[in-house]
Protein backbone atom coordinates (compact mmCIF):
# COMPACT_ATOMS: atom_id res chain seq x y z
CA UNK A 1 0.00 0.00 0.00
CA UNK A 2 1.30 3.12 -0.63
CA UNK A 3 1.07 6.38 1.16
CA UNK A 4 1.48 9.90 0.82
CA UNK A 5 1.58 12.28 3.94
CA UNK A 6 1.04 15.65 2.18
CA UNK A 7 2.69 18.04 4.66
CA UNK A 8 4.20 21.52 5.34
CA UNK A 9 7.01 21.37 8.28
CA UNK A 10 9.28 17.77 7.80
CA UNK A 11 12.82 17.81 9.02
CA UNK A 12 15.03 19.85 9.08
CA UNK A 13 12.33 22.62 8.72
CA UNK A 14 9.66 21.88 11.90
CA UNK A 15 8.52 24.75 13.68
CA UNK A 16 5.95 23.09 15.38
CA UNK A 17 3.37 20.32 16.50
CA UNK A 18 2.05 19.32 13.49
CA UNK A 19 6.03 18.58 11.76
CA UNK A 20 6.23 16.84 14.81
CA UNK A 21 3.34 14.45 14.55
CA UNK A 22 4.28 14.19 10.73
CA UNK A 23 7.66 12.85 11.33
CA UNK A 24 7.23 10.57 14.10
CA UNK A 25 4.01 9.28 12.01
CA UNK A 26 6.09 8.82 8.64
CA UNK A 27 8.78 6.91 10.48
CA UNK A 28 6.75 4.62 12.29
CA UNK A 29 4.16 3.79 9.15
CA UNK A 30 7.09 2.66 6.89
CA UNK A 31 7.16 -0.70 8.51
CA UNK A 32 3.61 -1.22 7.38
CA UNK A 33 3.74 0.50 4.15
CA UNK A 34 5.31 2.22 1.29
CA UNK A 35 5.50 6.00 2.60
CA UNK A 36 5.97 9.08 0.78
CA UNK A 37 6.60 12.16 2.11
CA UNK A 38 5.37 15.63 0.54
CA UNK A 39 6.18 18.72 2.15
CA UNK A 40 7.39 22.13 1.55
CA UNK A 41 10.88 24.36 1.56
CA UNK A 42 14.28 22.88 0.43
CA UNK A 43 14.99 19.60 -0.94
CA UNK A 44 15.56 17.10 1.25
CA UNK A 45 17.81 14.19 0.92
CA UNK A 46 15.51 11.68 2.79
CA UNK A 47 14.79 8.62 0.89
CA UNK A 48 11.13 8.95 -0.34
CA UNK A 49 11.13 12.33 0.66
CA UNK A 50 10.20 15.01 -1.95
CA UNK A 51 9.65 19.20 -1.52
CA UNK A 52 8.12 21.26 -3.17
CA UNK A 53 8.95 25.65 -3.11
CA UNK A 54 6.31 28.14 -4.45
CA UNK A 55 6.25 28.31 -7.76
CA UNK A 56 7.34 31.19 -10.17
CA UNK A 57 4.95 34.03 -10.71
CA UNK A 58 3.57 33.52 -7.03
CA UNK A 59 6.86 34.60 -4.66
CA UNK A 60 5.26 37.96 -4.00
CA UNK A 61 2.16 37.33 -3.78
CA UNK A 62 -0.16 36.85 -0.60
CA UNK A 63 1.19 33.86 1.60
CA UNK A 64 -1.87 31.98 1.68
CA UNK A 65 -1.86 31.77 -2.35
CA UNK A 66 1.46 30.38 -2.12
CA UNK A 67 0.34 27.73 -0.43
CA UNK A 68 -2.13 26.90 -2.52
CA UNK A 69 0.42 27.16 -5.34
CA UNK A 70 2.82 24.72 -3.83
CA UNK A 71 -0.56 22.44 -3.11
CA UNK A 72 -1.16 22.39 -7.17
CA UNK A 73 2.44 20.75 -7.36
CA UNK A 74 1.98 18.52 -4.86
CA UNK A 75 -0.72 17.03 -5.53
CA UNK A 76 0.20 16.00 -9.32
CA UNK A 77 2.65 14.19 -7.90
CA UNK A 78 -0.10 12.07 -5.65
CA UNK A 79 -0.58 9.87 -8.95
CA UNK A 80 -0.38 6.35 -8.22
CA UNK A 81 -1.14 6.83 -4.51
CA UNK A 82 -3.50 4.57 -3.01
CA UNK A 83 -4.31 7.18 -0.17
CA UNK A 84 -3.42 10.81 0.70
CA UNK A 85 -3.34 11.84 4.02
CA UNK A 86 -2.60 15.49 4.88
CA UNK A 87 -2.09 17.59 8.00
CA UNK A 88 -2.99 20.83 8.35
CA UNK A 89 -5.07 23.63 6.19
CA UNK A 90 -1.26 24.04 4.48
CA UNK A 91 -1.58 20.67 2.77
CA UNK A 92 -5.36 20.18 3.21
CA UNK A 93 -6.00 21.20 -0.14
CA UNK A 94 -3.39 19.09 -1.96
CA UNK A 95 -4.89 15.90 -0.74
CA UNK A 96 -8.44 17.71 -1.69
CA UNK A 97 -7.09 17.86 -5.54
CA UNK A 98 -5.35 14.76 -5.43
CA UNK A 99 -8.74 13.06 -4.38
CA UNK A 100 -10.77 14.89 -7.30
CA UNK A 101 -7.87 14.02 -9.84
CA UNK A 102 -6.92 10.32 -9.39
CA UNK A 103 -10.20 9.26 -6.65
CA UNK A 104 -7.50 8.59 -4.55
CA UNK A 105 -9.08 7.95 -0.35
CA UNK A 106 -8.33 11.34 1.46
CA UNK A 107 -7.88 11.38 5.17
CA UNK A 108 -6.82 14.67 7.08
CA UNK A 109 -5.31 14.96 10.24
CA UNK A 110 -6.98 18.25 12.00
CA UNK A 111 -3.98 19.77 14.63
CA UNK A 112 -5.95 22.98 14.10
CA UNK A 113 -8.79 24.59 12.85
CA UNK A 114 -9.05 27.66 11.46
CA UNK A 115 -11.60 29.67 12.38
CA UNK A 116 -10.52 29.30 15.79
CA UNK A 117 -7.68 30.97 15.08
CA UNK A 118 -9.19 34.60 14.09
CA UNK A 119 -5.79 36.42 14.97
CA UNK A 120 -4.56 34.64 12.06
CA UNK A 121 -6.13 37.58 10.12
CA UNK A 122 -3.36 39.70 11.37
CA UNK A 123 -0.48 37.07 9.63
CA UNK A 124 -2.60 36.67 6.42
CA UNK A 125 -4.98 39.72 5.82
CA UNK A 126 -7.71 38.19 3.08
CA UNK A 127 -5.42 35.36 2.83
CA UNK A 128 -7.15 33.97 5.95
CA UNK A 129 -10.47 34.04 4.31
CA UNK A 130 -8.57 31.71 1.50
CA UNK A 131 -6.94 29.38 4.32
CA UNK A 132 -10.51 29.16 6.03
CA UNK A 133 -12.12 28.09 2.81
CA UNK A 134 -9.47 25.56 1.64
CA UNK A 135 -9.76 24.38 4.87
CA UNK A 136 -13.07 23.55 5.36
CA UNK A 137 -13.34 22.35 1.77
CA UNK A 138 -10.86 19.65 2.12
CA UNK A 139 -12.83 18.67 5.62
CA UNK A 140 -15.88 18.43 4.12
CA UNK A 141 -14.99 16.08 1.66
CA UNK A 142 -12.77 13.86 3.52
CA UNK A 143 -13.21 10.38 3.35
CA UNK A 144 -12.02 10.45 7.08
CA UNK A 145 -10.97 12.88 9.67
CA UNK A 146 -8.27 12.46 11.81
CA UNK A 147 -8.46 14.74 15.42
CA UNK A 148 -5.38 14.75 17.56
CA UNK A 149 -7.73 14.78 21.22
CA UNK A 150 -11.18 14.34 22.10
CA UNK A 151 -11.57 17.99 22.44
CA UNK A 152 -9.84 18.40 18.86
CA UNK A 153 -12.62 16.41 17.79
CA UNK A 154 -15.71 18.19 19.13
CA UNK A 155 -14.09 21.69 17.71
CA UNK A 156 -14.08 20.13 14.55
CA UNK A 157 -17.98 18.83 14.86
CA UNK A 158 -18.44 22.34 16.34
CA UNK A 159 -17.34 24.30 13.81
CA UNK A 160 -18.41 22.46 10.72
CA UNK A 161 -21.60 20.70 11.75
CA UNK A 162 -22.32 19.56 8.36
CA UNK A 163 -19.42 16.68 8.57
CA UNK A 164 -20.75 13.37 9.88
CA UNK A 165 -19.34 12.52 12.92
CA UNK A 166 -18.62 9.40 12.16
CA UNK A 167 -16.25 10.20 10.26
CA UNK A 168 -14.35 11.67 12.76
CA UNK A 169 -11.89 9.69 14.49
CA UNK A 170 -9.66 10.24 17.48
CA UNK A 171 -5.75 9.45 17.22
CA UNK A 172 -3.49 11.09 19.70
CA UNK A 173 -0.01 12.44 19.57
CA UNK A 174 2.37 10.77 20.61
CA UNK A 175 5.91 11.16 22.14
CA UNK A 176 9.20 9.14 21.49
CA UNK A 177 10.39 8.43 25.12
CA UNK A 178 13.76 6.92 23.91
CA UNK A 179 14.68 10.58 22.59
CA UNK A 180 12.96 12.56 24.84
CA UNK A 181 14.63 11.09 28.36
CA UNK A 182 15.87 13.39 31.02
CA UNK A 183 19.34 14.65 30.24
CA UNK A 184 21.32 15.35 33.35
CA UNK A 185 24.23 17.55 31.67
CA UNK A 186 24.47 20.91 32.18
CA UNK A 187 26.78 22.14 29.10
CA UNK A 188 23.80 23.99 27.42
CA UNK A 189 22.30 26.01 30.99
CA UNK A 190 26.15 27.15 31.00
CA UNK A 191 25.64 28.06 27.31
CA UNK A 192 23.26 30.10 27.63
CA UNK A 193 24.15 31.72 31.03
CA UNK A 194 21.38 29.91 32.96
CA UNK A 195 22.67 28.75 36.92
CA UNK A 196 21.95 25.00 37.70
CA UNK A 197 21.76 25.45 40.89
CA UNK A 198 18.47 28.30 40.63
CA UNK A 199 14.97 27.09 40.11
CA UNK A 200 13.56 27.71 36.62
CA UNK A 201 10.58 27.69 34.80
CA UNK A 202 10.59 27.37 30.81
CA UNK A 203 8.43 28.13 27.81
CA UNK A 204 9.10 26.22 24.45
CA UNK A 205 6.97 27.91 21.52
CA UNK A 206 6.35 29.99 19.16
CA UNK A 207 5.05 33.45 19.34
CA UNK A 208 1.76 33.23 18.14
CA UNK A 209 -1.62 34.47 19.98
CA UNK A 210 -2.10 30.82 20.47
CA UNK A 211 0.73 30.20 22.65
CA UNK A 212 -0.48 32.63 25.15
CA UNK A 213 3.09 33.96 25.56
CA UNK A 214 1.90 37.62 26.41
CA UNK A 215 -0.01 36.01 29.38
CA UNK A 216 2.81 33.96 30.66
CA UNK A 217 5.20 37.20 30.82
CA UNK A 218 2.22 39.45 32.39
CA UNK A 219 2.26 36.42 34.88
CA UNK A 220 5.95 35.61 35.52
CA UNK A 221 5.93 39.66 36.92
CA UNK A 222 4.38 37.33 40.10
CA UNK A 223 6.52 35.03 40.31
CA UNK A 224 9.01 33.71 42.60
CA UNK A 225 11.87 36.43 42.79
CA UNK A 226 14.55 33.45 42.97
CA UNK A 227 13.47 31.82 39.84
CA UNK A 228 14.80 32.13 36.79
CA UNK A 229 12.69 32.33 33.75
CA UNK A 230 14.06 30.79 30.05
CA UNK A 231 11.98 31.54 26.87
CA UNK A 232 12.37 29.23 24.06
CA UNK A 233 10.75 31.66 21.72
CA UNK A 234 11.28 32.81 17.95
CA UNK A 235 9.28 32.73 14.73
CA UNK A 236 6.67 35.48 15.76
CA UNK A 237 3.43 35.88 13.33
CA UNK A 238 4.17 39.62 12.96
CA UNK A 239 6.05 41.99 14.38
CA UNK A 240 3.49 43.87 16.23
CA UNK A 241 3.45 40.86 18.20
CA UNK A 242 7.38 40.65 18.27
CA UNK A 243 7.29 44.20 19.88
CA UNK A 244 4.41 43.42 22.50
CA UNK A 245 6.57 40.48 23.64
CA UNK A 246 9.95 42.40 24.13
CA UNK A 247 8.03 45.08 25.79
CA UNK A 248 6.99 42.86 28.17
CA UNK A 249 10.03 40.71 28.57
CA UNK A 250 12.19 44.13 29.25
CA UNK A 251 9.25 45.43 31.33
CA UNK A 252 10.01 42.14 33.84
CA UNK A 253 12.78 44.41 35.64
CA UNK A 254 13.74 40.81 37.00
CA UNK A 255 17.44 39.89 36.47
CA UNK A 256 17.43 35.67 35.71
CA UNK A 257 15.61 36.43 32.73
CA UNK A 258 16.76 34.53 29.32
CA UNK A 259 15.23 34.72 25.87
CA UNK A 260 16.45 31.98 23.45
CA UNK A 261 15.13 33.25 19.96
CA UNK A 262 16.63 30.75 17.76
CA UNK A 263 15.67 27.32 16.81
CA UNK A 264 17.36 24.96 19.50
CA UNK A 265 18.68 21.20 18.36
CA UNK A 266 16.51 18.80 20.04
CA UNK A 267 19.06 17.58 22.19
CA UNK A 268 19.52 21.22 23.59
CA UNK A 269 15.37 21.65 24.29
CA UNK A 270 15.98 18.10 26.12
CA UNK A 271 18.10 19.30 28.71
CA UNK A 272 16.33 22.86 29.40
CA UNK A 273 13.53 20.60 29.75
CA UNK A 274 14.74 18.33 32.60
CA UNK A 275 16.50 21.05 34.88
CA UNK A 276 13.65 23.07 34.98
CA UNK A 277 11.62 22.85 38.02
CA UNK A 278 8.20 23.67 35.96
CA UNK A 279 7.22 23.79 32.41
CA UNK A 280 4.75 26.47 31.12
CA UNK A 281 1.97 26.15 28.74
CA UNK A 282 -0.44 28.76 28.83
CA UNK A 283 -1.65 28.56 25.49
CA UNK A 284 -5.31 29.64 24.56
CA UNK A 285 -5.77 27.41 21.49
CA UNK A 286 -3.75 24.33 22.05
CA UNK A 287 -5.90 20.97 20.14
CA UNK A 288 -3.52 18.70 22.09
CA UNK A 289 -0.18 20.46 23.01
CA UNK A 290 2.82 17.87 21.97
CA UNK A 291 5.34 20.11 24.33
CA UNK A 292 3.76 18.88 27.38
CA UNK A 293 4.31 15.48 26.56
CA UNK A 294 7.72 16.22 25.56
CA UNK A 295 8.51 18.13 29.01
CA UNK A 296 6.36 15.38 30.79
CA UNK A 297 8.81 12.70 29.00
CA UNK A 298 11.91 14.36 30.12
CA UNK A 299 10.48 14.33 33.61
CA UNK A 300 9.34 18.11 34.49
CA UNK A 301 6.54 19.11 36.21
CA UNK A 302 4.03 20.89 33.84
CA UNK A 303 1.30 23.70 34.59
CA UNK A 304 -0.77 24.24 31.26
CA UNK A 305 -3.62 25.87 30.36
CA UNK A 306 -6.85 23.78 30.70
CA UNK A 307 -8.37 24.06 27.03
CA UNK A 308 -8.96 22.02 24.28
CA UNK A 309 -7.02 18.44 24.18
CA UNK A 310 -4.59 19.16 27.24
CA UNK A 311 -6.52 18.41 29.98
CA UNK A 312 -6.37 14.49 27.56
CA UNK A 313 -2.30 15.26 28.35
CA UNK A 314 -1.39 16.66 31.60
CA UNK A 315 -3.29 14.62 34.24
CA UNK A 316 -4.34 17.65 36.89
CA UNK A 317 -2.47 16.87 40.51
CA UNK A 318 -0.66 13.85 38.91
CA UNK A 319 1.15 14.91 35.84
CA UNK A 320 0.87 18.98 36.42
CA UNK A 321 -1.57 21.53 37.54
CA UNK A 322 -3.90 22.75 34.86
CA UNK A 323 -5.20 26.74 34.97
CA UNK A 324 -8.86 27.27 34.34
CA UNK A 325 -9.74 29.45 31.20
CA UNK A 326 -13.14 30.94 30.46
CA UNK A 327 -12.67 32.71 26.67
CA UNK A 328 -14.68 33.52 23.67
CA UNK A 329 -14.80 32.45 20.21
CA UNK A 330 -11.88 34.73 19.59
CA UNK A 331 -9.65 32.51 22.22
CA UNK A 332 -8.93 35.14 24.15
CA UNK A 333 -9.61 34.52 27.75
CA UNK A 334 -12.71 36.56 29.14
CA UNK A 335 -10.96 37.49 32.29
CA UNK A 336 -7.12 37.77 31.28
CA UNK A 337 -5.84 39.11 34.71
CA UNK A 338 -7.87 36.38 36.59
CA UNK A 339 -6.19 33.82 33.87
CA UNK A 340 -2.95 35.24 34.16
CA UNK A 341 -3.02 35.06 38.37
CA UNK A 342 -4.03 31.37 38.60
CA UNK A 343 -1.11 30.55 35.87
CA UNK A 344 0.93 32.51 38.79
CA UNK A 345 -0.63 30.97 41.10
CA UNK A 346 0.11 27.89 40.52
CA UNK A 347 3.37 28.11 38.67
CA UNK A 348 4.52 29.58 42.39
CA UNK A 349 2.88 26.75 43.92
CA UNK A 350 5.50 23.95 42.80
CA UNK A 351 8.36 26.35 42.64
CA UNK A 352 7.63 26.54 46.34
CA UNK A 353 7.56 22.69 46.72
CA UNK A 354 10.28 20.95 44.62
CA UNK A 355 9.74 17.59 46.29
CA UNK A 356 6.10 17.84 44.55
CA UNK A 357 7.26 18.97 41.33
CA UNK A 358 9.54 16.14 41.01
CA UNK A 359 6.91 13.96 42.22
CA UNK A 360 4.37 15.36 39.20
CA UNK A 361 7.81 14.96 36.92
CA UNK A 362 8.14 11.17 37.50
CA UNK A 363 4.33 10.81 37.36
CA UNK A 364 4.07 12.57 34.02
CA UNK A 365 7.04 10.51 32.22
CA UNK A 366 5.32 6.97 33.39
CA UNK A 367 2.13 8.31 32.19
CA UNK A 368 4.17 9.32 28.42
CA UNK A 369 5.50 5.93 28.47
CA UNK A 370 1.96 4.31 28.94
CA UNK A 371 -0.31 6.29 27.11
CA UNK A 372 1.58 7.77 24.19
CA UNK A 373 3.74 5.60 22.19
CA UNK A 374 4.09 6.51 18.38
CA UNK A 375 4.06 2.44 17.22
CA UNK A 376 0.64 2.19 18.71
CA UNK A 377 -0.49 5.28 17.00
CA UNK A 378 0.99 3.92 13.96
CA UNK A 379 -0.91 1.14 13.97
CA UNK A 380 -3.96 3.12 14.62
CA UNK A 381 -3.89 5.29 11.63
CA UNK A 382 -3.26 1.67 9.31
CA UNK A 383 -6.55 0.68 10.86
CA UNK A 384 -8.33 3.31 10.07
CA UNK A 385 -6.74 3.43 6.20
CA UNK A 386 -7.90 -0.34 6.01
CA UNK A 387 -11.59 1.00 6.49
CA UNK A 388 -11.43 2.94 3.18
CA UNK A 389 -10.08 0.37 1.68
CA UNK A 390 -6.44 0.54 1.51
Amino acid sequence: MRVDLLSREYPPEVYGGAGVHVEYLARELRRLADVRVRCFGAARDEEGVSAYRVPGGLETANAALQVLGVDLEMAAACEGADLVHSHTWYANFAGHVAKMLYGTPHVVTTHSLEPLRPWKAEQLGGGYTLSSWAERTALASADAIVAVSEGMRRDVLEAYPEIEPGRVSVVHNGIDTVEYAPDRGVEVLNKHGIDPSRPYVVFVGRITRQKGLVHLLRAARSFDRAAQLVLCAGAPDTPEIAAEVRGLVEGLGRDGVFWISEMLPKPEVIQLLTHATVFVCPSVYEPMGIVNLEAMACETAVVATATGGIPEVVADGETGLLVPIEQGRDGTPDDPARFEADLAERVNALLGDPARARRLGLAGRARAVEHFSWERIADRTMELYATLGG
